[in-house]
C-alpha cells in the first residue's frame, strides 16, 4: 500500500506524485529545480541543486523526517563538468555519514536548461 503526500509543491502535468510513502518507514521521492509556482529554474547549476535540495527537503518533511533519514540519492546532472559544483551543494545539505550515492551524465532532463535531477529514498 502506499501513501501520497503532501510537500507543497505544485500540481505538474506529468503523471507522478512528489512524495510517496509505502507502507512502513520507506519514503520515495524524486525532484528538479521546480519552485513553487511550479516554474523550472534553468539558472546556474548551484542555484538549481539548492533548489532540487530543498524541494527534496520539503518531500522528507512532509513524511515527518529529517533530511538525516534520506538513505539513498541518485543524481542526474546534463553535464558531468557540474558534479564538483553539485558536490559543494551536497555537503551544504548532508553531513557525514552521508546517504549511499550514485551520479550519472544524461543527455537532456524534462525541460531544456534543467541541468540536474534527483531520486531519493529515506526510512523515516
Amino acid at each position: 500500500m502506499k501513501e501520497v503526500l503532501d510537500c507543497g509543491l505544485p500540481a505538474l502535468s506529468q503523471p507522478f506524485s512528489w512524495v510517496v510513502r509505502s507502507t512502513g518507514r520507506m519514503v520515495f521521492t524524486a525532484h528538479g529545480p521546480v519552485r513553487l509556482d511550479a516554474t523550472i529554474d534553468t539558472g546556474p547549476v548551484e542555484q538549481q541543486a539548492r533548489l532540487t535540495f530543498d524541494n527534496l527537503r520539503r518531500a522528507v518533511q512532509a513524511a515527518d523526517g529529517t533530511l538525516e533519514n534520506v538513505t539513498q540519492v541518485l543524481i542526474y546532472l546534463t553535464d558531468i563538468a557540474d558534479m564538483k559544483a553539485v558536490d559543494n551543494v551536497y555537503r551544504e545539505v548532508f553531513s557525514a555519514p552521508y546517504p549511499n550515492r550514485s551520479s550519472v551524465a544524461v543527455s537532456a532532463l524534462a525541460v531544456p536548461g534543467m541541468k540536474i535531477e534527483i531520486v531519493a529514498y529515506a526510512m523515516v
